[in-house]
């Protein structure tokens, strides 16, 4: 130790000072806590929640104008509320709505059947959605087609908003909100296949079909970060718009329908014996609880109650009121007198078509979109139906496989940006939907979307019919469907004779 000290004397003696170490650099300042709210900062948020924009400051304010908002994280009452009211009509859709509408339409040895159908889907769907169902479709991993298990059994789930989806709804309410539409999809594919399907076939298809067909195509288009999801997605590879199912909902159920109804095959006596509903009454009834409901379905797309919802609620009263009209004086045209049947599938028939435009089109394209919704869905039925030799018994296919197709497509053309600002903000103008909604070109990629999703409807509903038909079967014996579907798989009678 010594010797090198020394060393170091000498050298310093006979050799130039040497400069002056730099001094170490200064640590970097921690940020500053943000300082809380001032009285016109809380203001601004109170503006925010009337605008339904996330409270608290501009993702770009200045670190002076940072401050701690005393409403982040907590759920405004308003929209909360708002969207769990809408929940609840959304499952009234299903049940009692749909259950009715399609159980008046099958004969009384079936009635049950489709009663049964419609609640094992509501039990079935809930357990999935809750195991991983959520988290597949709206957890944000970065695939732009599916999501991860960040969210399965709920873990995470609050009282708190998700704010790349709800700036005022907390989660746990956005959970269950979509929870129903997920009901609701695969029940409409069983008026295809009505009275003639076996209750564990149905229950077997649905549960595969969720998991290939409906988990991955929300995703696609309502996931943050999903494919086709051109207002939230900035990096979205086919920027489309679809407010509130057209491809999720309508068009996967309708195509999927299509494809069920040629691998179970026709009634026994389809053609020879008379079908004719047992009870219109019913169908009238769940028609009307399908209206009433329809308006959770469209307007609380919207996800708050605010001008964007009241938008939709009106498109969707024009849509469907003009169909229902609309449908019936085609019919009185074609066969001489109006039905209520021609009634409820018309109305039923503006409520899909009108489903994804319902926040992007003004109240002049609703009425074309009633228009259109009354005459071709109504063609498709009498004529197409007839052309694919298919037993298509509720006509799922000809309102809701081509009316949300035609749905699907409308809404790029008839778009207003006017009506609804998220079609031009900052992640739809990344994305380039902005301008293809302002510019013209939208349209093209609908269709890219439309294909998309029959593609995979069509593919995955002939692979799982398959499957299901190897390890269950797809349809009761001769007997059983000749005594009927409530005795035989249920053994229940739907009426005391």
């Amino acid at each position: 130790m010594l010797g090198l000290t020394s060393a170091g004397s000498l050298l310093a003696q006979t050799a130039p000072a040497p400069a002056p170490a730099p001094a170490p650099a200064a640590a970097p300042a921690a940020p500053a806590e943000p300082k809380d709210a001032s009285l016109e900062q809380r203001v601004n948020d109170l503006e925010q929640y009337f605008n339904n924009l996330v409270p608290g400051p501009a993702a770009d304010a200045k670190p002076e104008d940072q401050y701690k908002s005393k409403l982040a994280g907590l759920a405004g009452p308003g929209h909360n509320g708002f969207l769990m009211i809408c929940a609840a009509l959304v499952l009234f859709m299903t049940l009692p709505g749909l259950a009715l509408f399609y159980g008046g339409l099958v004969r009384s040895k079936n009635v049950l059947s489709v009663l049964a159908q419609c609640m094992g889907i509501a039990g079935l769907v809930t357990i999935l959605w809750f195991v991983c169902g959520y988290s597949l479709v709206f957890a944000e991993n970065g695939s732009p087609y599916l999501g991860d298990f960040r969210y399965a059994f709920l873990k995470g789930v609050s009282g708190a908003p998700n704010g790349n989806y709800t700036a005022w709804p907390s989660q746990a309410t956005f959970s269950m909100y979509q929870l129903m539409f997920a009901i609701i999809t695969p029940a409409l594919i069983i008026g295809a296949i009505a009275e003639r399907m076996k209750f564990k076939a149905v229950m077997l298809f649905v549960a595969l079909w969720m998991f290939a067909v409906y988990f991955p195509m929300a995703h696609m288009v309502w996931g943050f970060d999903g494919l086709l999801n051109g207002v939230w997605n900035g990096s979205a590879g086919i920027p489309t718009i679809d407010f509130a199912g057209g491809t999720v909902v309508h068009m996967t159920s309708g195509w999927s329908a299509l494809v069920l109804a040629y691998m179970v095959g026709k009634r026994k006596g389809f053609g020879k014996e008379k079908m004719s509903p047992h009870s219109m009454v019913l169908c009238m009834v769940g028609t009307g609880m399908l209206w009433a409901g329809w308006y959770g379905f469209n307007a609380g797309s919207a996800l708050a109650a605010d001008g964007v919802a009241a938008n939709a609620f009106m498109t969707t009263t024009l849509a469907a009121g003009t169909a229902g009209f609309v449908w019936a004086v085609v019919e009185m045209l074609h066969k001489g007198k109006p039905s209520i049947l021609g009634f409820c599938s018309g109305i039923v028939a503006g409520l899909v078509v009108i489903t994804p435009a319902c926040g992007f089109v003004n109240a002049s394209g609703a009425m074309i979109i009633g228009i259109l919704a009354g005459i071709v869905p109504y063609l498709a039925v009498m004529f197409l139906k007839p052309i694919l030799k298919v037993d298509d018994a509720l006509d799922t296919f000809g309102v809701h496989g081509v009316g949300g197709t035609m749905g699907a497509i409308l809404s790029g053309l008839l778009v207003d940006p006017s009506v609804n600002s998220n079609l031009t903000g900052s992640y739809a103008t990344a994305n380039g939907l902005a301008k293809l909604v302002t510019e013209g070109g939208l349209v093209g990629n609908q269709i890219k979307a439309v294909l998309l999703t029959i593609a995979l409807s069509v593919v995955a509903s002939v692979v799982i019919g398959f499957i299901v038909k190897v390890i269950v079967g797809l349809r009761p014996d001769s007997e059983q469907e000749t005594i009927g579907l409530d005795l035989t798989e249920h053994g229940e009678a739907g009426y005391e004779h």
